[in-house]
């Protein structure tokens, strides 16, 4: 085990503390990275924390760190509930996967309701705000360790 993780970032990531802020809050994207990178320093984690607004990019990614990480944390965005790529990606994966959305995705619209990604991951944490990615990288180490 290497005690490495990563954290998949979606579309529109990148504008948190700009866009909607009554659905993602006021915290900043570098914010977010800084908060989680840390956490997973004290967890004696190694992590890598991606972003694209580009669906071929994070299929590419997650392909990319299926072999030299312990477990992944996604944040898909949009392409929660479009992308089959990034599902069939994450098939593929057969290691520890947390799906996560600051907003609570089955409160919002109609179409924001249905997870492409969600019978493939191992677990979720959904509408938790930004905590919700320390809740996930505390989680995904347990998987690691086999605590869980």
């Amino acid at each position: 085990m290497n005690n490495k993780i990563i954290i998949i970032n979606g579309p529109n990531l990148n504008l948190l503390g700009e866009r909607e802020q009554s659905q993602y809050g006021t915290i900043t994207f570098e914010k977010l990275k800084d908060k989680c990178l840390k956490k997973a320093n004290e967890l004696k984690l190694e992590a890598e924390f991606f972003q694209s607004n580009i669906e071929g990019e994070i299929v590419n990614k997650i392909q990319e760190t299926r072999k030299n990480v312990d477990g992944m944390i996604i944040n898909a965005a949009g392409f929660t509930h479009t992308s089959v790529a990034i599902r069939d990606a994450l098939n593929i994966f057969k290691k520890p996967i947390i799906e996560l959305h600051i907003s609570n995705i089955y409160m919002r619209e109609e179409f924001r309701q249905k997870s492409l990604i969600s019978d493939v991951v191992t677990g979720g944490i959904f509408g938790l705000g930004s905590e919700g990615y320390i809740l996930a990288i505390i989680s995904l180490e347990k998987m690691i360790k086999n605590e869980n």
